[in-house]
């Protein structure tokens, strides 16, 4: 009997061990500032892994601009996967005049998520800092605010937009 209450316990403290992975990121973004899905509570916090050279990433990189810059209920961070040369990254987030943060990622910056297998995936977190939805594949900005609108509104949050 005491090893059947050992295996639960243990289940559980491993449940928690990986919610608190998933839960504890730390991206640094191109200005060197870190950006922790802790720094976010009361917001939706969606962060899309893409690629400069992935031509679904680009088609939603305007609906993420938007999104951005009009929701204060929301932030946006990029992670983009073009590993080889950061300046191709750069030059492309200038061109685009993309104001979210963005950050140059590659295979570990990702683990803490998931394993990135496919671009553009997205992955997206209530205003409590749970996972709420993930997204492989491209996703546009009616399909995110279809979504937040269908969740229950978040009481504490008094910047939400109609």
């Amino acid at each position: 009997m005491k090893i059947k209450y050992k295996l639960i316990a243990l289940f559980f403290l491993v449940a928690l061990l990986l919610s608190i992975q998933v839960h504890a990121f730390q991206f640094q973004d191109v200005t060197g500032k870190i950006h922790k899905l802790s720094d976010y509570k009361g917001r939706w916090v969606l962060v899309n892994f893409w690629a400069t050279w992935c031509p679904p990433c680009l088609k939603e990189i305007p609906d993420l601009i938007a999104l951005y810059e009009q929701r204060k209920d929301l932030i946006v961070i990029g992670v983009a996967m073009d590993i080889d040369d950061p300046k191709v990254v750069m030059d492309f987030v200038q061109s685009m005049a993309i104001p979210y943060p963005i950050v140059l990622g590659n295979r570990k910056i990702a683990s803490q998520l998931d394993e990135i297998s496919l671009l553009p995936s997205t992955y997206f977190f209530d205003p409590e800092g749970n996972p709420a939805a993930r997204q492989q594949g491209i996703i546009s900005r009616e399909s995110i605010e279809r979504f937040i609108e269908s969740k229950p509104a978040n009481n504490n949050d008094v910047s939400r937009k109609p």
